[in-house]
């Protein structure tokens, strides 16, 4: 069974920054793209940014582009996120995604989730 395993939520103020991982084990792991989804609440779930396992290809909400980056070690099969400037308004549940798809926005093609990590910015 493939599991995702999110880590490097926490309590930051407004401005700086953190790093959230994603660490795939299981039996052999084989996906084109892992993406981050967050949730704030009463909001739905909304795609944040995606990269593929393969070649340099990312994807970022337009609510992220320039302060977010996504990377990966595919060595590790761990997937990051490094959330730079952080506002109020990126405090949710952050997960990550497993997906046969290509760099998707789309939660329904992605397979495989992670059980979350708090991200609370506060001012």
């Amino acid at each position: 069974q493939v599991q995702l395993v999110e880590s490097g939520g926490g309590l930051v103020q407004a401005g700086d920054s953190l790093r959230l991982s994603c660490a795939a084990s299981g039996r052999p792991f084989r996906r084109n793209s892992m993406g981050w989804f967050r949730q704030a609440p009463g909001k739905e779930r909304e795609f944040v940014a995606a990269i593929m396992w393969g070649g340099g290809g990312t994807n970022y909400a337009d609510s992220v582009k320039g302060r977010f980056t996504i990377s990966r070690d595919n060595a590790e099969n761990t997937v990051y996120l490094l959330m730079n400037s952080l506002k109020l308004e990126d405090t949710a549940i952050y997960y990550c995604a497993a997906s046969f798809s290509v760099l998707s926005i789309v939660p329904d093609l992605y397979d495989r989730w992670g059980q979350g990590t708090q991200v609370t910015v506060s001012s």
